[in-house]
């Protein structure tokens, strides 16, 4: 067997890139030798900073030594890049979504498939402690036969605190798109995949006033929903329901995620991180019982999607967060949008695997151990 760490090269500087550059030095299985960005001046910066060489996004495209490309662009560039990436003969994981429309993403998922090559996403969130300990549960019965799930994402949206808020409010954004992928993966990593979904979408409002710096006082419009109440039915029989919205001003007290089995509740926690708390409460008990966690990588652990896919290219055997995962999630996201325009309910075609589960106590020592 390979046991070379694979290496990658981003494409993408933004405060994102941080995080998997700095845990890239934790992981085992890939080594960051470069980057780039269309701002050369921020490659540099953070190629000088993390001691990494900085190039154009051409240059890294081209680049012998970079096997993989990490594509931490914005995501109407997703597509794009993955595409150049797979042209270029390298594998590429990129941040969510796997592409804006269901057609560049099928477009990414064939040139794979064309070029003997490997496509993985973000978000890998559900690989953490967790959402692994919360999948182990599920999969030992300590509830019993799932028969619904509810999940729930509201907010006020990112106008107080993202800089340049806008593509938050456009095609391609939106709650679903942007915060949708972490629940919705969580949703089919613990239940398995979606046959069909209902929707109502609206919005609040029609432009929105941005009170983050440097734009605080300018209004920008609104061209898609920001609430969207969603119905989902798993292959399995199980039934959810998901609701995303940017429309919130007061607050809430709903949990992220509950499961309800014939034998007691799980409740999950917020699968945009990698740790608890989880809960859970069974037939016959009057108390709700916090469960440790199984599983490690409980911290900010991005960039264990990609160490797993970097491992599976050396082991010759399938990653987790893959294409093919990334693109149901996809065709969910645009189905919850399409059930509302059109009035109806929305079979789902795409078809994924639900991946396997992370081995128990797996934790940053044992990585290549484990997985390889």
């Amino acid at each position: 067997m390979n046991t070379k760490n694979v290496k990658v090269g981003v494409i993408g500087c933004g405060v994102i890139s941080n995080i998997y550059l700095d845990n890239s030095k934790k992981f085992d299985g890939f080594d960051i030798v470069a980057c780039a960005d269309l701002d050369l001046d921020r490659a540099k910066d953070v190629a000088e900073k993390h001691d990494i060489r900085a190039l154009s996004v051409d240059e890294l495209l081209a680049d012998n030594e970079v096997e993989l490309v990490l594509n931490l662009t914005i995501p109407a560039a997703h597509a794009e890049i993955a595409l150049a990436a797979l042209e270029n003969g390298k594998h590429v994981y990129g941040e969510k979504p796997l592409a804006v429309t269901r057609e560049d993403a099928k477009k990414i998922l064939d040139k794979a498939k064309e070029t003997n090559l490997k496509v993985g996403s973000a978000p890998d969130t559900f690989l953490g402690g967790g959402l692994q300990t919360c999948r182990k549960l599920i999969d030992d019965g300590w509830i019993g036969r799932p028969i619904g799930a509810t999940a729930f994402m509201m907010s006020s949206g990112p106008e107080s605190w993202h800089p340049h808020p806008e593509f938050f409010y456009k095609t391609g954004g939106g709650p679903m798109f942007d915060m949708g992928p972490y629940y919705l993966t969580a949703f089919v990593n613990l239940l398995g995949a979606v046959k069909k979904v209902t929707s109502i979408t609206t919005k609040a409002h029609e432009e929105r006033l941005i009170t983050s710096q440097p734009k605080s006082g300018t209004f920008m419009p609104v061209e898609l929903p920001t609430t969207i109440f969603g119905l989902l039915e798993f292959d399995s029989g199980v039934v959810g329901s998901i609701l995303t919205s940017f429309d919130i001003a007061g607050g809430s007290s709903l949990p992220r995620i509950e499961v309800y089995g014939t034998e007691g509740t799980l409740i999950v926690p917020d699968p945009n991180t990698f740790g608890g708390p989880i809960k859970i409460k069974r037939s016959g008990s009057s108390e709700w019982s916090e469960v440790p966690l199984s599983h490690g990588f409980a911290d900010n652990s991005r960039g264990i999607g990609l160490a797993d896919m970097a491992l599976s290219i050396s082991s010759e055997r399938p990653h987790r967060a893959n294409g093919d995962l990334a693109y149901h999630v996809l065709d969910l996201m645009h189905s919850f949008h399409d059930s509302s325009d059109e009035g109806k309910h929305i079979d789902i075609t795409s078809k994924v695997e639900r991946p396997e589960a992370f081995p128990a106590a797996l934790e940053w020592a044992n990585l290549r151990l484990k997985l390889s």
